[in-house]
């Protein structure tokens, strides 16, 4: 094993650490930057991003201390003095999925600035989760008893029941209705999945295969043990004609997912499976 392959092991535990247990709460600020690390060949310098983070916290404390708890703190201080933004003009940069790409332009995709507000709300003892809310990635505060909705992408700005419905109505159609469902609790699992998700369906459309793989590697590490990841790995391994990674990524989706599930995708996984032990031979 080369040099670069053991640094990518180590910092793929490393990942793999961050995410273990029940997935509900992680450490998400650490756990973006551990994915930062891995997807950029040089080295990154870590201690100033997490200095800058903290300093957002701090100065949010402060805010908190002299006006009193609200979830415009938030956006006071993230979007107004730190200037972070969504970036709508150039979406689909894979920087904007990359935390640490996005503190140094401070600006990204909604769900990485979500990251960001969720370790800045947390760090001050407020409960906060992102939302299953279709289409756009928000998140929930709850502050002294009182649950606030806000949207990081469009400067923090805190949405009122009219404006959620509007924003469902643009992503489903003039006549969506807004339901429970919608205000589900993401686990902090899912939250990394989503902003890695965003990397790797990019790379597939660039058919950047080997780039999708290793994107795949790093959702394996947040979730070792999710079927259509498996299943995936499985596919993408062989077409990059990587027998033995794709072996094992079928052996272990069979024993995920043991006599549940489609039993036509694991008919073809066994079948897939078949072909590449005999290409071994």
């Amino acid at each position: 094993m080369s040099s670069v392959e053991l640094e990518t092991a180590k910092n793929l535990a490393r990942l793999r650490d961050l995410c273990a247990g029940d997935g509900e709460r992680l450490d998400l600020l650490e756990a973006a930057l551990a994915l930062s690390v891995l997807r950029n060949d040089d080295a990154l310098d870590l201690p100033p991003l997490r200095q800058h983070v903290a300093a957002m916290s701090a100065a949010v404390a402060d805010l908190v201390r002299r006006r009193g708890a609200t979830p415009e703190s938030l956006a006071e201080v993230i979007a107004q003095s730190y200037a972070y933004r969504g970036d709508s003009e150039t979406y689909d940069d894979l920087q904007n999925a990359d935390l640490a790409r996005v503190i140094e332009r401070r600006k990204g995709l909604p769900v990485a600035l979500s990251i960001l507000y969720l370790h800045v709300a947390r760090a001050q003892g407020w409960h906060a989760e992102g939302l299953a809310f279709p289409g756009h990635f928000l998140i929930r505060v709850e502050i002294d008893g009182a649950r606030h909705v806000i949207d990081p992408f469009h400067d923090g700005c805190v949405l009122d029941a009219a404006d959620l419905r509007e924003l469902l109505r643009q992503v489903l159609g003039p006549t969506a209705e807004l339901a429970p469902e919608h205000f589900d609790p993401v686990f902090d699992r899912d939250v990394l999945l989503r902003l890695e998700n965003n990397v790797r369906l990019r790379l597939v459309k660039r058919e950047d295969w080997a780039g999708a793989a290793q994107s795949l590697d790093r959702m394996l590490a947040i979730a070792p043990d999710r079927p259509e990841l498996l299943f995936e790995a499985g596919q993408l391994n062989s077409r990059l004609d990587k027998r033995r990674a794709a072996i094992a990524a079928f052996e272990r989706f069979l024993a995920v997912v043991g006599s549940q599930g489609d039993a036509g995708l694991r008919q073809r996984a066994t079948a897939l499976l078949q072909e590449l032990r005999r290409g071994l031979n």
